[in-house]
């Protein structure tokens, strides 16, 4: 039987995202010559005999045999634009670049156009796991030709939860992206209506309701259970936290770009509209619920933690743990 050599991956970025997605690539025996800029990145993969560090682009390309597959794990805008633009100078016709951030869809599209010029293949891949995705593994979500799917198909099998589920090839390029745009503007509706299900209780405080206990019996049985009320309830066994954080919530993009494609077609999107103007009234704001939505947007995602603020006047205190 004849001894295949590994599948071997470039890799651009080794964030949060990235690092754990190269950790759990080479659990998988497959080689990842990673890109950083950080200088620590090395040491942080200096037990990984599957993954090698370089610090400069050239060097990652001329690591890899032709043709090569380079998957981007780096910001929306201009780290993508950058990078994209770099690579289309460096790579050669038949190599693949795969964007995995949280591009918005029709740069997408464009961004498959330029590289064609150059005869370099383009896949925009939803990613969606957070800091949880070493473990539990990624949900996928790939646009392209359905030719440089195939290809990547090995590395979204070693990725998923299983070789058989949690990824999906959605269509022409931009799907990818544009089925991860939707994905995350359901995740602001699903914990906006955490956080104003819990700052409720809260605040019927005659009644001394205990918010760990509720949530973690919500989390058996019944028709709300999901993975983001764990997170939740694992939040809320710790009600101090709340008062350990501020109450702004960031958005980053995808919301927006989810509400606007909803004006656009003329597709009614109330929650998910009404769960991203939460977030800008959160600029300012002091409650409950904002402060309990940045912590689970931390727990799944890795997301950093706004400063604690002195609350308002009448800002609403952590409840204490009931009876």
């Amino acid at each position: 039987m004849l001894n295949h050599p590994p599948m071997q991956l470039g890799l651009i970025g080794l964030g949060r995202m990235g690092g754990n997605m190269a950790r759990r690539l080479a659990q998988h025996e497959i080689q990842v010559a990673g890109f950083s800029l950080d200088r620590t990145a090395a040491a942080a993969f200096a037990d990984e005999p599957r993954i090698k560090v370089l610090s400069q682009l050239d060097e990652l390309i001329s690591s890899l045999p032709a043709p090569r597959i380079v998957w981007l794990m780096v910001p929306a805008g201009e780290a993508t634009e950058t990078n994209i633009a770099a690579l289309a100078g460096k790579l050669a016709a038949g190599d693949l670049v795969i964007d995995g951030g949280n591009a918005f869809y029709r740069d997408s599209q464009r961004r498959a156009t330029q590289l064609e010029q150059h005869g370099i293949g383009f896949l925009d891949a939803g990613v969606s796991g957070g800091v949880w995705g070493l473990a539990e593994g990624y949900g996928l979500m790939v646009g392209g030709a359905r030719a440089h799917f195939e290809r990547a198909l090995p590395l979204l099998r070693a990725l998923a939860p299983a070789p058989d589920k949690g990824w999906v090839y959605c269509g022409p390029s931009g799907a990818g992206h544009y089925a991860k745009m939707v994905h995350n503007g359901i995740e602001y509706g699903l914990m906006q209506a955490y956080a104003e299900g819990f700052a409720l209780l809260a605040a019927r405080k005659d009644l001394q309701l205990p918010l760990g206990p509720i949530a973690e019996a919500w989390r058996h049985g019944t028709v709300i259970r999901s993975w983001l009320l764990d997170l939740t309830a694992d939040v809320l066994h710790d009600p101090a936290a709340l008062d350990r954080v501020g109450a702004r919530i960031a958005d980053s993009g995808e919301g927006r770009w989810t509400a606007h494609e909803a004006i656009e077609l003329g597709v009614p999107a109330p929650v998910i509209s009404a769960a991203l103007m939460a977030r800008f009234a959160s600029q300012g704001a002091d409650d409950f619920g904002a402060r309990l939505l940045a912590l689970v947007r931390n727990a799944f995602g890795g997301h950093p933690l706004p400063p604690a603020e002195t609350p308002a006047h009448g800002a609403l205190k952590a409840p204490q743990p009931g009876p």
